[in-house]
């Protein structure tokens, strides 16, 4: 585990890196900046749902939630209810209660997905925080149809979608989106936010798109030249910080998702297994003391108490252990997840990079080779030009003036050129004896129209070559340009908030562990406290009648082997 954590790249040295480097706001790049993201706030790093003060700049803002969730003030977004309710559905559903400040929104689970999906469309090099997961189809399955009325699922979700509005509330950048003030304004239509700009404007492929702000359309004629990756195609020249990152991110999310979570599962329920069986052991040691007198039902009602508390004191350990540790492990490993959607966004971006470079390099080789023909078709006309009038001027005057005086010095070197360039042989047609397969007939007749309706001219077809193959280089140059823009922003912004996203790992992680010692330390004292008052009754309890009891010297020393039962000296009576 030390060599795990000694490799992660995403750790920052604190003493030298102030916590402001984590906003894209101090990050120098060439593309310009999203109007959404120019207000920054700075960010403080805080575990959990736990309120916070924040220290704001700001002082331009967009609506009333927006001031208040920049006030300053120890502020903290809270899911007070879920309510079923069937309003504006057939069905009915659960509907959670939202309140923000002084205003109350009502919102179902389906609202609060899209509200994040649109958050990763606008943001795709922002980490969003997860929501809880849905229902699974074992769920639906062993639960028919109090699947979506499991009282416990509900006040799991209460808990972490209050937990995903509060990061939200709390992100450098996310707080100051409009769509997310809009939201918790229980005055404004989701639907109605949901198609209208700027969600409205967003592009069906973000790769397509500039990374800063997905909804600019001023420069979608050369994005749309992009090639469009998979996630999977190799680079070439990789970025050793980014591989690095994705292979940290791999080992963090096999920690989490492989040993971690399953051993917590599975030590929840030994520790429910466990309480339930101190709940069947303290009502049937109750229910023997009735059976007793004096001393002894005391004693025993006493044993029960204790082992009732012990049962009561588990059930708390389980519920807390569930809230403060079993649920941010499984968030954790929800944004291991979403960090490696992240890095393959920024590797498609590489990708992409890498070939709108090759398309434009091919279509430059392309240019030259419809260039180098040009070139050589004017070559050959202008050599036949010059035969046809060489050709001409000869058989008039072979006897003619100076001229024709002159004309044998030059004459050889011309009629060594002109059988080459005056002469061309025609066009072999088809051979009338060749034998043809049956049916061809009708294909070599369409064949020939189409020819004929496309009105083929190697000519005129050369110079729109050369004339759509220059368009199409200006257009990937331009698209080269954006993608290089592109590769920046999303090298710089992404690294920038896995810098902010492993400073907040470390203060949860860190609350996590100590929630854990304080959840067992209370448990621990909980229960002595209950069995010290059953050993007190249980010293009133007189001794065994064929024992003498023992003197001061001699009783045994408090420990384990002093707490040792000898049943056989008991029976026999020594």
């Amino acid at each position: 585990m030390d060599n795990f954590e000694e490799e992660n790249p995403f750790e920052t040295d604190v003493d030298h890196v102030p916590s402001e480097t984590s906003s894209t706001s101090k990050v120098n790049i060439s593309a310009p900046s999203s109007p959404r993201h120019t207000a920054r706030v700075p960010f403080t790093d805080q575990p959990n749902t736990e309120s916070h003060p924040q220290t704001t700049y700001k002082s331009d803002f967009c609506c009333g939630r927006d001031q208040w969730l920049h006030s300053g003030e120890d502020l903290e977004i809270l899911i007070t209810d879920a309510q079923k309710t069937s309003l504006n559905s057939n069905t009915p559903y659960i509907t959670y209660i939202i309140r923000a400040g002084n205003a109350e929104a009502r919102h179902r689970y389906s609202e609060f997905e899209s509200l994040r999906s649109s958050l990763v469309k606008l943001y795709p090099t922002i980490i969003i925080p997860p929501i809880p997961s849905k229902q699974t189809i074992g769920d639906y399955a062993t639960k028919q149809a109090k699947a979506k009325e499991d009282t416990a699922m509900i006040a799991r979700r209460k808990r972490m979608l209050q937990t995903f509005l509060n990061r939200i509330a709390r992100h450098p950048i996310l707080s100051n989106e409009h769509v997310f003030h809009r939201f918790l304004d229980g005055e404004v239509s989701w639907t109605e936010v949901l198609h209208s700009p700027p969600l409205s404007l967003l592009p069906k492929n973000t790769l397509k798109a500039p990374s800063h702000n997905p909804t600019d359309q001023s420069a979608a004629s050369a994005y749309a030249a992009l090639p469009n990756p998979s996630a999977t195609h190799p680079l070439r020249n990789p970025d050793q910080r980014s591989v690095d990152s994705e292979i940290f991110t791999n080992k963090f999310a096999n920690h989490l998702s492989g040993p971690m979570e399953k051993v917590t599962r599975r030590t929840l329920k030994r520790w429910s297994e466990n309480a339930q069986d101190y709940s069947e052991l303290g009502a049937a040691l109750n229910g023997y003391s009735l059976n007793e007198s004096g001393a002894l039902a005391a004693a025993m009602e006493k044993t029960g108490q204790a082992v009732d508390t012990t049962y009561m004191s588990t059930t708390r350990l389980l519920q807390e252990l569930e809230q403060n540790f079993s649920e941010p492990l499984h968030e954790y490993a929800q944004f291991a997840v979403i960090i490696k959607k992240l890095l393959s966004y920024r590797h498609q971006k590489h990708v992409q990079y890498e070939m709108t470079q090759d398309a434009l390099e091919h279509k430059r080789e392309m240019l030259e080779e419809y260039e180098k023909s040009e070139r050589e078709a004017k070559r050959l006309d202008e050599a036949l030009s010059k035969g046809r009038v060489n050709g001409l001027r000869s058989p008039g005057s072979p006897s003619e003036g100076e001229e024709g005086h002159s004309q044998p010095q030059n004459q050889p070197q011309d009629e060594a050129e002109e059988p080459g360039s005056a002469y061309l042989p025609p066009h072999p047609g088809p051979n009338p004896y060749k034998r043809r397969a049956p049916g061809m007939g009708f294909l070599n007749a369409l064949s020939y129209t189409l020819h004929g309706m496309m009105d083929v001219d190697p000519e005129t077809a050369r110079r729109s070559g050369i004339s759509k193959t220059r368009e199409t280089i200006s257009q990937l140059e331009d698209a080269l340009h954006l993608s290089a823009q592109d590769l920046k922003y999303s090298s710089s912004t992404i690294q920038a908030d896995l810098d902010r996203f492993q400073r907040q790992k470390v203060a949860d992680l860190r609350e996590m562990t100590i929630s854990m010692a304080r959840i067992h330390r209370d448990w621990c004292k909980k229960n002595l406290e209950a069995w010290q008052a059953a050993k007190k009754e249980i010293e009133k309890i007189p001794g065994h009648p064929n024992k003498s009891p023992p003197s001061p010297e001699a009783r045994p020393v408090p420990g384990p082997s002093g707490l040792r039962r000898d049943s056989t000296a008991t029976v026999n009576g020594r």
